[in-house]
């Protein structure tokens, strides 16, 4: 039965070619041996407190490991399972258009310095793997960039001559899986398992807690109070690496960002290795894994009126169109900043932030970890004014202006949907109604991207508490 003949239906329950039912979950969470970490059980005291558990949490608390310091990570769910888990697994400085969009608002110097840092953080972790002997399914494979838009290609011409001049040996590229005008592709970029490096890194630490959620923060005397549901932990540092940070009153960062969510499948495919994007929305974004391929498509900001199901069938029949037959369909949300950096650094008096990614956080995640520990340290980190957390432009005020109201829409467009759906539930975050995503079974916010499984169960930030169904 061909893909097209279920649209508008319950997509979740369609079969595979060989029988069984399409998983309605990322491909890196399945075979993959996860460790259970104990859940808070009694107040504590530590010298640095991480909250959150996903590759930028885990990063940290990696690079603080061999320091004469106490340092304890809490994960509101399981170690791994939300964004980082539903990324693409890839590792590359070959961003489709953000390099071109950082130019605009930024000066030369300063792009080649964030060009700089994705390459050395593909490096640290390379070194991190080969001295930790992490088995990630690490595999060297050039990353291509295409447009097939004629206007374009005079952009990608710019950003091949920008490439070079800052000696990246990038060269025109093709492909058959695509249809483009042009093409490009430059060397030393990776494909790799997320979860697989996550798990790798945990069996290093210790001090990790899972279903373990932050309700608030009080500044105290000597730090911090972090409040759990039942339990407090006084900490003199605090690092937010939740995906959305939502302790964020000093830092106002709806001003600040907006969330731009994919859709995903994986199929069984047979061909070679590659790494591929296009230049521009609407992003694809396609790669291989041993005998599976992973496509992404329908990126869309989710103050947008869409509906789940449509974008995932029209993924579908994107797939489809390659005779290829997904085994797995999920989807991910990611933080876009106004100019295209990450925020990496101190928001307040010893609370630090890493988050913002464009998108592209798996490399810059453990970099990241690197620059806390050396704010922490009082050390010196090159990267530490580029993705300065406090920084401050007209530009991104305006956009912050603009996000604001796409979130107040956002707002409307979750209360339309939902006023006579026996699913509707309202955030516990900022009381925004929920929306039911029938593909994936979870009940999504539309104002800020938190998640719930289908028990009500939060799955992903920056709602910290669960929903009640009843």
């Amino acid at each position: 039965m061909k893909i097209t003949d279920f649209f508008y239906k319950n997509i979740f329950l369609m079969n595979t070619n060989n029988g069984e039912r399409m998983k309605n979950y990322s491909i890196w969470k399945d075979n993959v041996d996860k460790k259970d970490f104990p859940k808070l059980d009694s107040d504590k005291k530590v010298d640095v407190l991480i909250i959150g558990g996903g590759i930028t949490g885990i990063s940290c608390l990696y690079h603080l490991k061999d320091l004469k310091l106490n340092v304890m990570l809490v994960e509101q769910g399981k170690i791994g399972m939300s964004t980082t888990a539903n990324s693409t697994g890839k590792l590359s400085f070959m961003q489709n258009d953000l390099i071109n969009k950082i130019r605009v608002s930024s000066s030369f110097e300063d792009t080649s310095m964030y060009l700089k840092s994705q390459i050395d953080a593909i490096d640290h972790i390379k070194e991190i793997i080969k001295k930790e002997k992490i088995d990630c399914d690490l595999e060297s494979v050039p990353s291509k960039i295409y447009t097939n838009n004629e206007k374009e290609v005079d952009e990608m011409k710019d950003l091949l001559q920008f490439l070079k001049k800052n000696n990246v040996d990038v060269t025109h590229s093709s492909s058959s899986l695509v249809e483009y005008k042009y093409m490009i592709e430059a060397k030393e970029t990776y494909l790799f398992h997320p979860i697989k490096f996550v798990y790798g890194l945990t069996k290093k630490l210790s001090n990790i807690y899972e279903n373990t959620s932050i309700q608030k923060i009080k500044k105290g005397k000597d730090g911090y109070i972090c409040y759990t549901e039942n339990y407090k932990i006084r900490t003199k540092w605090v690092i937010i690496a939740s995906h959305y940070p939502y302790f964020n009153l000093p830092f106002l960062f709806p001003i600040k960002a907006s969330l731009e969510k994919s859709y995903l499948s994986a199929s069984k495919y047979k061909g070679d290795d590659i790494s591929l994007i296009s230049y521009s929305n609407p992003f694809v974004s396609i790669r291989t894994y041993r005998d599976y391929l992973v496509y992404l498509s329908n990126s869309h900001s989710i103050d947008t009126d869409t509906c789940d199901k449509i974008n995932f069938n029209e993924l579908l029949k994107k797939v489809n169109d390659l005779k290829l037959q997904p085994e797995y369909i999920w989807s991910n949300i990611d933080i876009m900043t106004n100019d295209g950096l990450p925020y990496i650094g101190e928001i307040q008096d010893k609370m630090l932030i890493a988050t913002g990614y464009n998108t592209w956080g798996l490399a810059t995640s453990v970099l990241s970890g690197a620059i806390l520990r050396d704010i922490i340290l009082n050390k010196k980190n090159k990267y530490l004014e580029l993705f300065d957390s406090k920084r401050n432009n007209l530009e991104q005020i305006i956009g912050g202006i603009g996000d604001a109201f796409k979130s107040i829409r956002g707002y409307v467009n979750g209360f339309k949907k939902n006023i006579n759906n026996k699913y509707s539930k309202i955030c516990p975050h900022m009381s925004c109604k929920l929306l039911f995503n029938e593909v994936e079974e979870t009940f999504d916010c539309p104002c800020h991207g938190s998640r719930f499984d289908i028990n009500g169960k939060v799955i992903s930030s920056p709602a910290n508490k669960d929903i009640n169904l009843r």
